[in-house]
């Protein structure tokens, strides 16, 4: 059912703060869903909403349980949804489709680097097919009568790809590029290449927004700085860190900036066990769940990953609590990039990225 009353679209430049790059909330497949985006609004919410990637192929509709995170936005922040596909005449009809609905607009994925997704030739695996790129941007641009972003890696090999891909995107007037600095065949490596992102910013005609490594105030600033992008968007950091876009806003208005506990981590662990729970799951299913998301947030909490481990091998509800108490029921302050460990070591562990 799409929404019954008309949704006002708005330029997508009436929503960029002054002082600070637009915040925005990655799309990160099972995830940043419904459940997760009505945490992260009490948490303190981002500027701009990317849905879950929908999936389109030449039977597809969109996802019912996707179209539940436009329903039911817990906020009144925009959303842009996100396509996956290779198809040009269904990638435009689902676009047509999804703009009955009270979106911003619409963003087209270039970057997810899952092998079952780029032996498709979808998501990163479509940078190994420039021409195709062009002819869809080609094709969508006209369809799309809101605001029209694409989401991209710096190439399928190597970063040495991303000058053509800016000349071919220069051509297409979409109205704001998000460039994860990283290749498909980097995949999740610690290095990000800013530069890349840099130039993005200096040789394109519309708005950059910069994607990797954003995972606190401080590494937000400098990125923000060093490319000059208009916009962060950030996954992992929130998923990690689920203050983290209050802190970025607390920080460039000058503000004090709120400083989590383990215990805080420990209870927002809680709070995301209760908020995504499904009330048809069993207790274990859910437990396996929960998993996925601790590979965010618990890496670097403890010496040699021990929480990361120990978490991985619980095998009840109970127990899966036992091993948060045991690492996080302290005061101690929680930095998402340095954490000192419960041991009492003062040598910070490395994050999971660094």
């Amino acid at each position: 059912m799409t929404q019954s009353s008309p949704f006002l679209h708005r330029p997508l430049k009436e929503f960029f703060p002054v002082n600070r790059p637009l915040l925005i909330l990655a799309p990160m497949q099972d995830i940043t869903d419904l459940p997760f985006w009505k945490l992260i609004h009490r948490y303190g919410e981002p500027d701009l909403y990317y849905t879950e990637y929908f999936r389109v192929h030449r039977d597809s509709k969109p996802e019912k349980y996707i179209l539940k995170s436009i329903l039911e936005n817990p906020s009144d922040h925009p959303i842009q949804a996100q396509m996956i596909g290779v198809d040009i005449p269904s990638l435009v009809r689902n676009a047509e489709k999804l703009q009955t609905y009270k979106v911003q607009g619409i963003d087209l994925n270039l970057g997810c680097p899952a092998p079952v997704v780029c032996s498709k030739n979808a998501g990163g695996g479509l940078l190994r097919s420039p021409e195709t790129v062009d002819a869809i941007l080609s094709a969508l641009r006209p369809a799309v009568h809101r605001t029209f972003t694409v989401k991209t890696r710096l190439g399928f090999e190597s970063p040495e790809e991303f000058e053509p891909l800016l000349e071919l995107f220069s051509r297409h007037r979409i109205d704001a590029l998000t460039v994860h600095g990283r290749t498909v065949r980097e995949l999740y490596r610690p290095h990000v290449h800013y530069d890349r992102i840099q130039k993005a910013v200096q040789q394109l005609p519309f708005p950059v927004f910069a994607n990797g490594n954003v995972r606190s105030p401080k590494s937000a600033r400098e990125i923000h700085q060093f490319t000059g992008c208009q916009g962060l968007m950030i996954g992992r950091g929130a998923v990690r860190n689920p203050w983290i876009f209050r802190q970025i806003k607390e920080a460039y208005e000058g503000r004090p900036v709120f400083q989590p506990t383990l215990k805080d981590l420990r209870n927002y662990i809680e709070d995301l066990f209760e908020t995504v729970r499904l009330p048809e799951m069993k207790p274990i299913t859910h437990v396996s769940k929960m998993k996925k998301y601790l590979n965010f947030i618990a890496p670097g909490i403890a010496v040699e990953d021990q929480f990361l481990n120990e978490i991985r091998r619980s095998l009840s509800v109970t127990e899966f609590f036992e091993v948060c108490d045991r690492h996080l029921n302290f005061d101690l302050p929680f930095d998402p990039e340095k954490v000192i460990p419960p041991s009492g070591l003062t040598t910070p562990n490395q994050s999971p990225d660094s």
